[in-house]
């Protein structure tokens, strides 16, 4: 080959490649979404109102949008410990987050109940007061006081009993593992001063919350 093709098969491939970097790059499709979304399913169920089995799966539905992206990122950075889930989130492209997310945030099933009868007289006074004495802020000055939650602050109306206090329990070690510039982080010192009949009457209490 001579000097002009080089050139002339040189300025062909540069013309092309950036149009073939654009065809890598384009966003996932609608079926892409679906077929993630049935996968999801498969362990938060068809609704995505959490199921209960041999692990408990929390509910997505209707939850807020911006907390689904922050922890499907806070998986994929190790600032959530949870292997499984961060295998999953690996196999979701950064374009398809957003828009499970948003998939999630638009379901509204009942809520799972199955609760066990206790105090939910203390569940609803610790939620919209706290617990000065023990330095527990009320759960409704972040999460709102009908419990839906606020951009990254997350749901909690219907979200599964023994989700929540199973997460609740295992707070430290499981999340806020970036540091204090982890939104996670704020619920540490607040979790560590609950007991676990504390724990345990929140949880029952906004479990029954739609």
């Amino acid at each position: 080959m001579n000097g002009g093709c080089r050139r002339t098969a040189l300025r062909v491939a540069m013309a092309f490649f950036p149009a073939l970097l654009a065809g890598q790059a384009q966003p996932d499709s609608r079926r892409d979404v679906d077929a993630k979304f049935e996968y999801c399913t498969t362990c938060h169920g068809p609704s995505a109102q959490g199921f209960r089995g041999y692990y408990i799966m929390p509910r997505l539905a209707g939850q807020q949008p911006q907390y689904i992206e922050n922890q499907l990122r806070a998986f994929l950075e190790r600032r959530r410990v949870n292997p499984v889930m961060a295998n999953v989130a690996h196999g979701i492209t950064t374009d398809m987050i957003p828009a499970l997310a948003r998939r999630m945030y638009a379901l509204n099933p009942p809520p799972f109940g199955g609760e066990p009868g206790g105090d939910v007289a203390l569940g609803r006074e610790i939620f919209a007061n706290g617990l000065p004495d023990q330095n527990v802020p009320a759960c409704s000055a972040c999460h709102g006081p009908d419990a839906k939650g606020q951009r990254e602050i997350p749901r909690l109306a219907g979200q599964l009993y023994w989700y929540m206090v199973y997460t609740l329990s295992i707070w430290s070690s499981e999340r806020g593992q970036g540091g204090r510039e982890d939104i996670s982080w704020i619920m540490r010192p607040t979790v560590a001063n609950l007991t676990p009949k504390q724990v345990q009457a929140v949880a029952e209490y906004v479990s029954a919350l739609r």
